[in-house]
Parts: C-alpha cells; sequence; structure tokens
C-alpha cells in the first residue's frame, strides 16, 4: 500500500461527502492560491514554534522542582495536536481537496476563540500560557482571514449538493 493511498484514506475519513470534491487545476496553480499557501505555512510553522517554545517552558520549570499542573501540559498537547492537524489540512487544500480548505477555514476560527475563552478563566492558565494562546489566536485570526479573500472563496467554492430523490415505498 503507498503512501497516498493511505492519504486518501485519511481523506475520505475526514472529508466527508466532499472528500473526492477539488478545485479546478486552473485556480490551485493560480499565483494568489500560491500565495496564500506560503502566507499560511509560515503561519503555522510560526505556530509550531511558538508551541514547542511553550512546550519547553514546563519542561524547565518540572527540571527545576516546580509543580507544572496537568492542564499545562493538557493545553500544550492539545496545541501541538491541533497545529500539526492544521498542517495536514494546510497541505491537502493546497493540493486542491476542498474538504480540507473548508476544514482549515472552520478551524481557524472556531480554535481562536475557544483559546481566548480559556485564557479567560481566572487563575487556570500561567501567565506565559496566557500570553501564549493570545498570540496562538491572533495567527490563526491571521490564516482565517488568508482563507476568506475573495479570490480563495471563488477557487474554493462550495460543491453543489444532489438532488434529494424521494423513495417510494412499497406498501
Amino acid at each position: 500500500m503507498n503512501v497516498e493511498s493511505i492519504l486518501l484514506d485519511i481523506d475520505r475519513l475526514a472529508g466527508g461527502r466532499h472528500a473526492d470534491h477539488t478545485i479546478s487545476e486552473e485556480m490551485r496553480t493560480d499565483p494568489k492560491t500560491h500565495r496564500v499557501f506560503v502566507a499560511i505555512t509560515w503561519l503555522l510553522v510560526v505556530e509550531l514554534v511558538i508551541g514547542t517554545g511553550a512546550l519547553a517552558v514546563p519542561v524547565m520549570l518540572h527540571l527545576r522542582g516546580d509543580d507544572v499542573a496537568w492542564v499545562v501540559w493538557m493545553r500544550l498537547v492539545v496545541v501541538l495536536a491541533m497545529t500539526t492537524t492544521l498542517f495536514y489540512f494546510a497541505w491537502r487544500a493546497q493540493r486542491g481537496f476542498y474538504w480540507a480548505y473548508s476544514r482549515l477555514r472552520l478551524f481557524s476560527k472556531i480554535f481562536p476563540v475557544v483559546a481566548l475563552v480559556t485564557a479567560a478563566i481566572p487563575g487556570l492558565y500561567p501567565l506565559w500560557m496566557v500570553t501564549e494562546q493570545i498570540c496562538f489566536s491572533l495567527i490563526l485570526l491571521g490564516i482565517a482571514e488568508y482563507l476568506s479573500t475573495d479570490h480563495m472563496r471563488e477557487a474554493y467554492a462550495k460543491p453543489t449538493r444532489a438532488p434529494k430523490t424521494r423513495k417510494l415505498v412499497n406498501r
């Protein structure tokens, strides 16, 4: 089994009914589309660097003998996992898959809200982590803005639904 067939299986699972829908080659290779994905990739790299750096802080605190709350560890693992997922979505969207674009656009709008709401809970996270969450959110909002440009919405137009057919039941 080759890697592409494994990825297509993941696409079918993650993409649902639109898993096979891809945008036109002309729109996929358009320089505007390419520039957007270059910017998004760099923003995700910054996310990864910030997330990895944020992971180094509690590791050093723990090695120094300080107590690090489990919620901090959990949040850091979740952020790194989400960033990895967003890289996958960006890569597949760049290859023209509508489902990946729609997931990337949706999550880049939802994750910042969740991050900011949890950061606003008094005493849940230390100040350095609240700062990391705010940076994380701002970067994701930047990604959402890139994905919401007129060009990208035109390139990744929502696929039309097949008309519903009524099933007749024999009685």
